[in-house]
């Protein structure tokens, strides 16, 4: 996150000939995914109900041509590694997508799809209230905390809000005359507000949009910038048994950092008279990590009462290497939880290296839920994961769920 920016900073020239790039890439991408969306939606709408299966099929066959068409020559960027900013965004915080290593596309459900697949809020049958908590990469002192809230409003939409933000804690205020610190710290500010909303067609196919404000800061710099997330999910079979979903995420526009951070102090250049001069330095613009996934998943039902859910996931990412996971869920009685998940990387770096990223490997996890009185749908649930880190001592996710 830092250190990307600091990179546009130092290369303007580069990285903004690559942005124009990246963002004519990012455009294509979404009105393609937006294209997908929309056609088959409309037929459904006009067709009556076997009519209208069939459209859905091919609505999802069209899902898939339109991912195959966008990523086509632009799938994984490793060359680019590291030129992207807001790399919050990528960071996971909240404990049932973490416990499976994020590749939950097809299946997330609830106030958590707003940082996967926001088509997933359609699964929120009432009121839905979630905190989170993450001990980012162990040893590091960085913490993310999350809020959500969401609410299905009348028998197809649901809103929702959320806001997630990083606690960097408290650093010392170096500078080149006192290296060990000057005695004074700072803390810098980043994070995100989210507005959700999903809608569900038929029971069939759900779809969804988020718009999300991002901002970065120190007491003296600040960037600030807008994304759009865009996401849809198709159920079919007896027990709604297989899922499949896609979504695309930070589509928007570039940061730029300024503020009196950037200003400098200098002498006359010309000596005579003697006085000093305030230059203002212009930080280059970067873009950011927008991204592409697409899942599958197929649930396996024992006695009623037990579930078995296999999930596969890949995705292109823009300016790094491609991933593709796979992983399981198991529920019993839909109170307990246990989850598990294995992400890789695919090709070699810009250098052809195949170096292991930071949260390449496996993940884990688990989840309680208690029914509050006796309605079913109303529950209180704590769901718990952790994930394996290359280097650090993994991360740590907690997150408190309210269903009313």
């Amino acid at each position: 996150m830092i250190h990307s920016s600091l990179k546009a900073q130092k290369e303007p020239v580069s990285v903004f000939e690559t942005s124009r790039h990246t963002l004519t890439n990012s455009k294509y991408i979404y009105m393609s995914m937006m294209l997908g969306i929309i056609n088959p939606l409309y037929s459904i709408r006009s067709c009556t109900n076997r009519s209208g299966f069939l459209w859905i099929k091919k609505g999802v066959a069209a899902l898939i041509l339109v991912f195959t068409l966008s990523t086509h020559g632009s799938a994984g960027n490793p060359d680019r590694q590291g030129e992207a900013g807001a790399g919050e965004l990528l960071l996971i915080p909240w404990a049932k997508s973490a416990g499976m290593n994020n590749i939950a596309t097809s299946m997330i459900r609830g106030i958590e799809s707003m940082r996967l697949n926001v088509a997933g809020l359609s699964g929120i049958q009432g009121t839905d209230v979630a905190l989170g908590h993450t001990r980012y990469l162990q040893g590091t002192d960085i913490n993310i905390n999350a809020l959500g809230v969401g609410q299905r409003v009348g028998k197809n939409s649901v809103l929702a809000l959320s806001l997630v933000a990083m606690d960097f804690g408290e650093i010392d205020i170096t500078t080149v005359d006192q290296p060990e610190g000057i005695g004074a710290t700072y803390s810098p500010n980043f994070f995100n507000l989210g507005v959700g909303y999903a809608y569900t067609y038929e029971n069939k196919i759900s779809v969804g949009f988020a718009l999300r404000l991002i901002s970065q800061s120190i007491s003296d710099l600040s960037a600030m910038g807008v994304a759009l997330d865009a996401g849809v999910q198709y159920v079919n079979g007896p027990q709604d048994n297989f899922k499949f979903g896609v979504s695309i995420r930070n589509i928007g526009t570039p940061m730029r950092f300024g503020g009196e951070g950037l200003a400098t102090r200098s002498d006359n250049p010309t000596g005579s008279p003697t006085y000093e001069l305030t230059y203002d330095q212009r930080a280059a613009s970067f873009e950011l990590p927008s991204l592409l996934n697409i899942g599958l998943s197929y649930d396996f039902y024992m006695q009623t009462i037990h579930r078995l859910s296999l999930v596969g996931n890949f995705t292109s990412h823009s300016f790094s290497r491609d991933e593709v996971g796979a992983g399981m869920e198991y529920s019993y009685r839909d109170l307990l939880y246990v989850r598990g998940g294995y992400k890789v990387q695919v090709g070699n770096t810009a250098t052809g290296s195949s170096a292991q990223s930071v949260y390449e490997g496996l993940s884990v996890g688990m989840g309680i839920y208690m029914p509050l009185g006796r309605e079913v749908e109303k529950k209180l649930g704590i769901d718990y994961a952790y994930r394996t880190t290359h280097p650090w001592n993994g991360t740590h996710n907690l997150t408190l769920t309210l269903r009313l």
